[in-house]
């Protein structure tokens, strides 16, 4: 693996170039261009914040606390984070299927082209974050919210996200050659994933429920968990995980790599042929 990361870095300028292509590819016959990494988003925090914050307001409340006031902000923090997730691991999955002359062509690691997908979407996740910090700068203005150290939560958040997206994508990339079936499964578990994962949902709201003990510790071991704890910790404090918590998501975000990249080498020369 060290040796891979190392070529992986000499093909760095091959990443890039990747990464803007396929951002060029992305939005170049669309009028708003880039601005669309920022419509969806915003488009689905207004509609969510109307079910739960003006619909059932009283249940966003009662698990928020002192949050509530500021639910939109706690909305779109996390939403911008899972656009990122959710679009790499679609995107990645089918990252060598769809790029198959260009990955028995170029003598680079195959390892850049879904990795490249994955950095791609990192980069409308970050043309977004001054949208999110402008949105929080209004909410401290008017004292519904107080970051200080917290904001510390953002560069882990990113780092451990990008982590596991980079397993993942890599797992996924090259099993979906050998079994495409894995590019629809997929679409249904990232649905799943939405509502598994405290996004627009405070992590309290699970912990407090009736579901049986087992089935929070299980909730718990996924480590989306812990990474929107994380993104939603940047404004709120008391959203940080636990150590527990903490503990378990880093440490499957690095199994997940692991074995993403080991899964990778193993399969590559399977890929190779039926590419």
């Amino acid at each position: 693996m060290t040796s891979g990361v190392g070529a992986l870095w000499s093909a760095r300028n091959s990443l890039r170039i990747l990464v803007k292509r396929d951002l060029a590819v992305k939005y170049q016959q669309s009028v708003l261009g880039y601005f669309w990494s920022l419509i969806e988003p915003l488009g689905m925090g207004a509609i969510y914040w109307f079910v739960f914050g003006v619909l059932y307001s009283g249940a966003t409340r009662r698990h928020l606390g002192d949050a509530s006031g500021s639910y939109p902000l706690f909305l779109i923090t996390g939403i911008f984070a899972w656009m990122w997730a959710s679009s790499a691991i679609n995107e990645a999955t089918n990252a060598l299927t769809g790029q198959a002359r260009l990955i028995t062509t170029m003598n680079v690691p195959r390892q850049v082209f879904p990795i490249g997908r994955v950095t791609g979407r990192f980069a409308e996740y970050a043309a977004g974050l001054p949208i999110l910090i402008g949105i929080a700068a209004v909410y401290a203005a008017h004292g519904k919210i107080h970051p200080g150290w917290s904001l510390l939560a953002l560069p882990l958040a990113v780092a451990v996200q990008l982590v596991l997206l980079v397993g993942l994508s890599l797992l996924l990339s090259a099993w979906n050659v050998l079994m495409r079936d894995i590019e629809r499964f997929m679409r249904l578990i990232i649905r799943v994933l939405f509502y598994a994962t405290p996004i627009i949902y405070p992590l309290s709201l699970v912990r407090d429920s009736g579901m049986p003990t087992w089935v929070k510790v299980a909730y718990e071991l996924n480590p989306l968990v812990g990474i929107f704890q994380l993104h939603h910790a940047i404004w709120y404090p008391d959203e940080f995980p636990d150590a527990r918590l903490l503990a378990t998501t880093v440490l499957g975000s690095l199994l997940v790599l692991a074995f993403g990249w080991w899964s990778f080498r193993r399969l590559e020369p399977a890929v190779l042929k039926e590419l």
